[in-house]
């Protein structure tokens, strides 16, 4: 697939390697992507973020580069989610590992790049990251989009934010002391379970929350397949408040 001016590279921390992409310049802003892999929409977006003077740096995590989906690509993605140990999928309080290695690229790229801190766009699967990243002062804009893991099968999967009781206290600190959150996510999602009133319990009103009505079931991904404007446009305007 066509790179498009994204640098291709790769990022190693604690015996884990993923490739990654970067584009912009400015603050670092890491976009996560979602279930499959970056696909076109999700490329649309971080060129969007770089556009607002940003430097972008995407990680593969699953899937491919530029592949679009299509229901054999996101079973797959989908199975390899599930069997790695990186993502806590069904794991009830208690922060994804690969959440670890998101920090540690956040501090790579701070320290090179340097300005006020880092900003994080998680969605879907990866929605939830930018919130454990918020364990180090670095981030600034943690962004989550239809957060949805782990996988919502029951009340308590389903108000479970992905975090450890440690980091969910020290989140908890960083929200009182001013770090604010930008969550996104339609209505009628069920895969995102009662994630957004557990964030205000959690946060306070350091949860910023940018809901939109369903017009379909498969209503999900705003920043992408399904994509908001107004969703698009609330996550540039926070994260340059935050960051520029």
């Amino acid at each position: 697939m066509a790179m498009n001016g994204w640098s291709q590279s790769k990022f190693s921390s604690r015996g884990v390697t993923h490739e990654t992409f970067r584009k912009g310049s400015g603050p670092v802003v890491i976009v996560v992507h979602e279930i499959p892999g970056i696909t076109p929409a999700v490329e649309k977006f971080a060129n969007e973020v770089v556009a607002a003077g940003f430097t972008v740096v995407m990680p593969l995590l699953v899937g491919n580069f530029g592949e679009p989906p299509s229901g054999k690509y996101m079973a797959s993605s989908a199975a390899k989610v599930c069997i790695s140990r990186e993502f806590t999928t069904m794991a009830l309080n208690k922060t994804s590992p690969i959440i670890s290695w998101l920090r540690e690229l956040a501090k790579y790229l701070h320290a090179e790049i340097g300005g006020k801190g880092v900003g994080a766009v998680g969605m879907c699967f990866s929605g939830g990251f930018a919130l454990g990243m918020m364990v180090d002062d670095i981030m600034l804009a943690p962004v989550l989009s239809q957060p949805s893991l782990p996988f919502a099968l029951g009340t308590k999967r389903s108000a479970d934010l992905n975090l450890s009781e440690q980091d969910a206290r020290r989140i908890k600190q960083r929200a009182e002391a001013g770090c604010q959150v930008l969550g996104l996510r339609y209505s009628g999602d069920r895969l995102v379970g009662t994630r957004f009133a557990e964030l205000h319990k959690l946060l306070g009103d350091a949860f910023i929350a940018v809901e939109f009505e369903s017009s379909a079931k498969s209503d999900h991904s705003v920043l992408t397949e399904q994509r908001q404007e107004l969703g698009v446009q609330r996550v540039l305007e926070f994260l340059k408040s935050k960051l520029l």
